[in-house]
């Protein structure tokens, strides 16, 4: 398994912690965000190597936070897994295209999919 510094953008905080936790027992640094506005910003400065998305936040959705995302020169490249329990997009696969995330998980998952889903991707296969 590739370590990696692995950005997490979810508002409900008990996720967040449960996912930061699993992440770093996998051997990823994870950085957790509470805040959709404020992942833009930890975005640019940190630089992740990843980042897992919710779509479903409060002040700005995961479709533009990721659009915004990819139009930074320095955090267009970095691969975004969506995360939603909501939004159907294995109905409507092009709402993945639209934003440019590389995948989507559906909420519950499996922590198995999500490791397997990084890696992936991380490794640029």
């Amino acid at each position: 398994m590739e370590s990696g510094k692995i950005m997490i953008v979810d508002d409900n905080a008990e996720f967040l912690e449960e996912m930061r936790e699993m992440l770093y027992l996998g051997g990823y640094e994870p950085v957790a965000i509470k805040e959709s506005s404020t992942a833009l910003y930890a975005a640019r400065k940190l630089k992740p190597d990843l980042i897992l998305l919710d779509l479903k936040m409060n002040k700005m959705n995961g479709f533009d936070v990721a659009q915004k995302l990819k139009a930074f020169p320095e955090t267009k490249n970095i691969p975004i897994i969506a995360m939603s329990g909501y939004f159907p997009v294995e109905r409507n696969p092009s709402l993945l295209d639209t934003s440019s995330m590389a995948a989507c998980l559906k909420k519950p998952f499996a922590i198995l999919d999500l490791i397997s889903q990084i890696e992936e991707l991380l490794n640029g296969r």
